[in-house]
């Protein structure tokens, strides 16, 4: 049977960028990704004034994220870039990720984020959780309605990132899923 899947969000879960700006969070270290390096057209907008951007990562979230009983997936408009700035500062091997195409941050009329069809269609009826610090009741309501087996929206707040809280809650959840992990 397998794994049910962890959509992982850089940017609020892994990066608390909405931290106070001058103090960096305990246990974090500083990684500065040039910004041609980084494909995320967000990042560039949102520094647009500074060569670098500032990510802040926490190195015991990848010891953290390992011991899940879960696959993980980059869930990210870092796509790919997530291996090569995020991965090796967190401990993580190369990990699979989902190329957003055409929905890579496009508003929804429907209030649905654009990053939630997407990671449904990807998970292609397994079971899976999605950290993120964006999501709303409307996207569990699409989840729900347009997902086959169970998927759970975990939310993280962007000013303190992933605790010790969110990880028992996702531990938890595929602990729920029962030995059976298959689709239902």
């Amino acid at each position: 049977m397998s794994r049910p899947i962890l959509f992982l969000d850089v940017d609020g879960p892994l990066n608390p960028y909405a931290a106070q700006p001058e103090r960096r969070p305990d246990g974090y270290t500083t990684v500065r990704v040039p910004l041609e390096g980084s494909a995320a057209e967000e990042h560039r907008i949102l520094s647009s004034r500074r060569r670098t951007l500032r990510v802040w990562l926490n190195p015991e979230h990848g010891r953290h994220l390992l011991r899940l009983d879960y696959e993980l997936c980059w869930a990210t408009t870092w796509m790919a870039d997530a291996n090569r700035w995020i991965a090796p500062v967190l401990g993580l091997p190369e990990l699979p990720f989902v190329d957003f195409g055409e929905a890579l941050l496009h508003d929804r009329p429907d209030g649905v984020h654009w990053k939630t069809a997407p990671l449904v269609e990807y998970a292609d009826g397994r079971p899976f959780a999605w950290v993120d610090d964006e999501q709303s009741d409307l996207d569990q309501a699409y989840v729900n309605t347009h997902h086959r087996t169970h998927g759970v929206l975990h939310h993280v707040n962007p000013r303190i990132g992933l605790r010790s809280d969110d990880f028992r809650a996702l531990a938890d959840f595929a602990r729920s899923l029962g030995p059976s992990r298959a689709t239902d």
